[in-house]
């Protein structure tokens, strides 16, 4: 797919049943989490997690942070095809996480779908705004690692967290 067209959504009670179909995917998949999403695949009840996103969007208590979290829709049906979340800055707690955090539903990968989300959210992250965003991946994650590569991450830094080598990409807004 050349140039996918998603528009991001923010979550909200009216496409509650399309949210928790793309949780139900990706555990069906085999994922054991949801990313970007704000921890979708820790919550039982939709609306305690609707909660959480909308309390984060303004400020999280635990880390002082906004953070945004969206869904990519594809606007020929409507179908949620990602999630994407952006912290606002980076606090100690949350700074080897990255500002960015994304994916893709399991049925919709490899069809450049998850450079049209992270464009979208980079053309968000300026109004803000910031001007350079940290994307965090695991070294073995190259599809994470390519999204960030296609829209102008560079290869920062690796690290070790949790015994797991970490990369970092940054990318420049201005």
């Amino acid at each position: 797919m050349d140039n996918p067209k998603l528009a991001l959504v923010s979550p909200s009670k009216d496409i509650e049943e399309q949210i928790l179909q793309y949780k139900k995917e990706h555990f069906d998949y085999g994922d054991m989490q949801v990313h970007g999403t704000g921890g979708l695949a820790y919550y039982d009840n939709f609306n305690e997690w609707l909660s959480h996103i909308n309390t984060i969007k303004d400020m999280n208590p635990e880390t002082g942070v906004r953070t945004s979290t969206f869904f990519s829709k594809r606007v020929s049906d409507g179908k949620l095809i990602g999630c994407i979340k952006i912290h606002h800055s980076l606090s100690d707690e949350i700074k080897s996480g990255g500002h960015i955090a994304y994916g893709i539903r399991p049925s919709e990968r490899k069809k450049g779908y998850g450079k049209a989300q992270l464009e979208l959210c980079l053309e968000f992250a300026r109004q803000i705004p910031l001007h350079q965003v940290i994307i965090a991946c695991d070294k073995d994650n190259i599809a994470s690692a390519n999204t960030a590569i296609c829209c102008g991450g560079v290869l920062a830094n690796e690290f070790k967290e949790d015994g797991v080598i970490k990369q970092h990409y940054v990318i420049e807004l201005t």
